[in-house]
């Protein structure tokens, strides 16, 4: 990550402490340091982003993550808990008036997150002109290493049409799934790697990621993709932790839950 007179790509971690399923986890030591700043270090050596945003919630709860970004010298946007595109229009609002071009959205819940891989994802939106580009719909890298792109308009056309309820708490997901002539881009990885899981959502996913951390961060702090998959391939008995859960899960709980909710008005 690089300073910029006048940025044109920003990117913006959510990230809240009152996770239902592992709640706190983002401020979880991994070798001594909080989970979410091992992420910031890992966003500041992507070379395509310009500035980095943390956008929580304004609840009492996120006050110590309010302070750890204080303490790492990382600007922090807070707003709305449960109205995330809010809390996103807003945290790009707070730049005025140097208003990037286009947004990058990253979770607080992705501490493997590649830098080289971001850096991809950023140029292929950017040479394709693409209002909204991902790495995950489909994916082709490990449930962790998710990663969005969306232009600043598209994603404040967005907030001002979305409706209550889903779209406001997923924050492109009506960009995705509901705004017409959005023009999308996908990065496909070469090689195929969804079927892993290297998010933190539950107690076995951190103890994985912890164990990877403890492997590699010590002698190689900027370790990629590639060391974690060799690692994982002399140790085939890790995976074992955490393959039980299913990618994006609440997500797709709640889409079911509003498919539902639609179908019993038709």
């Amino acid at each position: 990550m690089h300073a910029a007179q006048n940025p044109s790509v920003i990117a913006i971690l959510q990230a809240r402490t009152s996770s239902t399923r592992l709640p706190g986890k983002v401020l979880l030591p991994i070798v001594g340091k909080p989970m979410l700043a091992l992420q910031i270090e890992r966003i500041a050596r992507a070379r395509a982003i310009d500035q980095l945003i943390v956008a929580t919630s304004d609840e009492p709860g996120d006050n110590a993550l309010a302070d750890l970004c204080l303490a790492l010298g990382v600007h922090c946007y807070r707003g709305s808990l449960n109205d995330v595109l809010d809390r996103f229009y807003q945290a790009v609002q707070s730049l005025a008036p140097r208003v990037p071009q286009h947004i990058v959205r990253l979770t607080g819940d992705c501490p493997l997150l590649s830098p080289r891989l971001l850096d991809a994802l950023v140029q292929q939106h950017l040479e394709a002109g693409a209002d909204y580009s991902c790495n995950c719909y489909p994916p082709s890298l490990p449930d962790g290493l998710d990663a969005e792109v969306v232009r600043w308009s598209t994603l404040a056309r967005a907030w001002a049409e979305a409706p209550p309820g889903l779209h406001r708490e997923h924050v492109t997901s009506y960009v995705r799934d509901q705004m017409a002539g959005v023009k999308k881009a996908v990065y496909q990885h070469p090689q195929n790697y969804s079927s892993l899981r290297l998010t933190v959502d539950y107690p076995e996913d951190f103890t994985l990621v912890t164990r990877i951390y403890e492997a590699l961060y010590p002698q190689q702090p900027d370790f990629e993709l590639e060391a974690v998959i060799d690692l994982l391939g002399a140790n085939p008995q890790w995976l074992r932790i955490n393959q039980t859960f299913e990618r994006n899960s609440e997500y797709l709980k709640a889409l079911g839950q509003l498919n539902s909710f639609q179908s019993t008005r038709e």
